[in-house]
């Protein structure tokens, strides 16, 4: 796989996550992948309420902390069908240091066309530095192996695996 991680700088305070790569799958199966909700549940966590559509209010469920009770609270920001999805990612709690410190953030998926299938680039936005350090980290490194798993995903509703 042919992934790239590298800070973007948003301004002296935050810190995105960006990952860009390319797919050997057609663009409308990496959007059903990301819309689908039995599909995302594959390649992310399942997810609770969620529509591919601008204002739904959705929540993902990983491990509490501390304050914390584990839940990501999420709100689609933009759908461009085949193109761009867009959602809010907001969690933690402001008593916690490290795992399961407030977060308020953006995930972005754009698509588009690549000579050989299709580009995507992930932007996971807003991590405010230094209190986020610990989930810039660890995200930064969560995502790529859950863009693999999209791969996979995404070669499975292709009737085939892929490996790239």
């Amino acid at each position: 796989m042919n992934q790239t991680i590298r800070p973007e700088k948003q301004s002296p305070e935050t810190q995105a996550i960006v990952l860009d790569d390319v797919f050997p799958h057609e663009r409308g199966i990496l959007w059903k992948a990301l819309t689908n909700s039995a599909l995302i549940a594959r390649w992310l966590m399942p997810p609770t309420g969620f529509e591919p559509v601008v204002g739904t209010r959705f929540t993902f469920q990983t491990k509490p902390a501390g304050e914390w009770d584990g839940i990501i609270r999420c709100e689609v920001l933009e759908v461009i069908e085949n193109e761009r999805l867009s959602f809010s990612w907001a969690g933690g709690h402001e008593a916690n240091e490290g795992y399961g410190s407030k977060l308020d953030t953006v995930v972005t998926f754009t698509l588009s066309e690549a000579e050989s299938g299709t580009r995507l680039r992930l932007v996971h936005s807003g991590f405010v530095l230094p209190v986020n350090d610990s989930a810039y980290r660890t995200m930064g490194e969560g995502w790529k192996v859950v863009v693999g798993r999209l791969d996979t995903v995404a070669g499975d509703e292709t009737g085939g695996k892929t490996e790239h």
